[in-house]
């Protein structure tokens, strides 16, 4: 009987040395990844969605410098390089602190309509670039506006509260060139 206990004892006190530094690792663990705990599937999915929106953003802004004829046009299209280089320098950050690995390509439907513009010139291209522009930038507003207010991530919320002026800022600036570029392309 005493042999049977002392296995057991043996046996409890192995399984115990085992199993101690092993939820001292997974309480550490825990610790770690508290801040990602707070991000949801849909600030995740956020937040890929804004990286996505920015780097076509950038593309798109490029193309504008080199293709449009239009003042206007070319410094709103320096101003989109800028700013969106700016905001997912900024979420880059944001999605470092959570854990999030952002992509680093454009959605399949941006290269679709960069495709379409690179083939377009002159008159033609600035009035098709700028109205993309003011469509993306009201899907974007409305994106932002919503994630500023439902975000679980703090960090999450803020970025889209922060960000949130400066695309509504660029939705006015977009509204006004675009219809000069009706114009000027009807007369």
């Amino acid at each position: 009987m005493t042999r049977v206990v002392n296995t057991l004892f043996a046996f409890s006190l192995g399984t115990l040395l085992a199993v101690v530094p092993a939820m001292a690792q997974s309480s550490k663990d825990s610790t770690m990844s508290k801040s990602s705990a707070a991000t949801t599937m849909t600030d995740t999915m956020f937040m890929k969605k804004a990286a996505r929106a920015n780097l076509a953003e950038v593309e798109l802004g490029r193309l504008a410098v080199q293709k449009a004829t239009n003042a206007d046009v070319k410094k709103f299209g320096q101003r989109m390089i800028d700013d969106h280089t700016k905001a997912d320098d900024q979420l880059k950050k944001v999605a470092a602190d959570e854990h999030v690995t952002l992509p680093e390509t454009m959605s399949a439907s941006d290269k679709t309509t960069k495709e379409s513009l690179e083939k377009l010139s002159g008159e033609e291209f600035d009035h098709a670039y700028m109205s993309d522009m003011v469509k993306d930038h009201k899907k974007d507003v409305a994106e932002f506006k919503t994630e500023s207010k439902t975000a679980h991530d703090e960090a999450v919320k803020n970025f889209a509260a922060q960000t949130l002026p400066t695309l509504e800022d660029h939705l006015k600036e977009a509204e006004k060139i675009a219809p000069a570029q009706k114009m000027a392309r009807s007369s």
